[in-house]
């Protein structure tokens, strides 16, 4: 197989996702990709690089509206923290959740998450298959637990951290109202919370938000891998693959916001009260240009899937050392995926299952 159709494959098995889990948002995204920034009656949808950062630099956002991220975090934390806070409190939390995620923070961690890598991947070795997914969710969930010291299972805590992402996925999207979804969510949450030490409200969020975005990262990764041939990246060029796997998959393609104030995004006129959709996906070019180790994106461009400036993700550290550590544990194998099922219930694009099993 060709570079080119190898490349070809990747991109059409990665597409699967995002047609399983939000096909109408998804087509709407690529029917308005064409202009920077697009209008729909009270909502913006930002595609460029340009629109993107306007929409999370230079737009005053309401941090606690309905339907936005910060919203429901309040929900989920029972008024919240971290999401809603405003001035010296917002940023005070957010050095906070930065201390614990530092480099030294990391280095900490990062034996939970290899001693489990070479336990859950030993299966390749004796030439049986794996499940990525799951084994990506014992690992985000047993080291969020470690991170937040909590005597809970890891798998337990993923689970109900995924469950609380996906019943309150349709209050971040644009649509329709979902019967039932905000009893749904209600519940979710309420599970989540049972397993946190005094429900703590940055432990849920930190756990919703570490969880799920590596349960759709690095299973979507790997594949990414397996189709394209990527996998010598990961053995002589770890970083740089890394980098670019980010950008492709993009594991948070977009981030809903309401403007509180007037504003432009790309030229567009923003006015309090709209809702902004920043497609980071597009910002980044995931949607049109295939990773390419060899010649990475440039690091303003390619940090942007973790947003930008004070609303920049903290975990990013964590997030690109699990994905190095993962990929390069994998590529001995050289694995091939036997079968890769869309998550359609997930908050964010990914697999429900995909199974890998060495090249022979």
């Amino acid at each position: 197989m060709t570079h080119a159709s190898a490349m070809r494959r990747a991109r059409r098995r990665d597409r699967r996702v995002y047609l399983g889990s939000h096909p109408f948002l998804f087509a709407l995204l690529a029917a308005t990709r064409r202009r920077p920034a697009t209008r729909i009656g009270r909502t913006v949808i930002a595609h460029s690089r340009a629109a993107f950062v306007d929409g999370l630099l230079r737009v005053p956002l309401d941090r606690t509206a309905e339907g936005t991220t910060g919203g429901a975090a309040g929900r989920l934390t029972g008024g919240g923290l971290l999401f809603d806070q405003e001035g010296d409190d917002h940023r005070a939390s957010r050095r906070d959740l930065a201390d614990a995620l530092s480099a030294e923070g990391v280095a900490r961690l990062r034996p939970i998450w290899t001693g489990l890598l070479t336990d859950r991947l030993a299966p390749l070795a004796a030439g049986h298959p794996i499940d990525l997914v799951d084994i990506a969710a014992d690992l985000s969930g047993t080291t969020t637990a470690a991170m937040l010291g909590l005597a809970v299972d890891g798998r337990d805590l993923a689970t109900a951290a995924r469950a609380a992402a996906a019943a309150g996925a349709r209050d971040h999207l644009p649509g329709l109202p979902h019967p039932g979804a905000r009893k749904a969510a209600e519940a979710a949450a309420a599970n989540l919370n049972n397993l946190l030490t005094g429900g703590d409200a940055m432990a849920a969020m930190l756990a919703v938000a570490a969880i799920n975005t590596t349960v759709a990262a690095l299973p979507r990764a790997a594949a990414w891998c397996a189709d394209a041939n990527l996998w010598p990246y990961a053995e002589t060029a770890v970083e740089s693959l890394v980098t670019e796997l980010l950008r492709a998959t993009t594991p948070t393609p977009l981030l809903p916001r309401v403007a509180a104030g007037s504003g432009t995004v790309a030229g567009c006129p923003v006015t309090a009260g709209d809702r902004l959709v920043l497609v980071a996906r597009h910002a980044v070019d995931a949607h049109s240009t295939d990773p390419n180790p060899a010649d990475p994106a440039p690091p303003h461009v390619a940090q942007l899937v973790f947003g930008a400036g004070p609303h920049a993700c903290p975990g990013a550290r964590m997030a690109r050392a699990q994905m190095a550590d993962t990929l390069a544990a994998l590529a001995p194998y050289r694995p091939t995926v036997v079968s890769a099922r869309a998550d359609r219930r997930s908050a964010l694009p990914g697999w429900s299952s995909l199974i890998l099993a060495p090249a022979r």
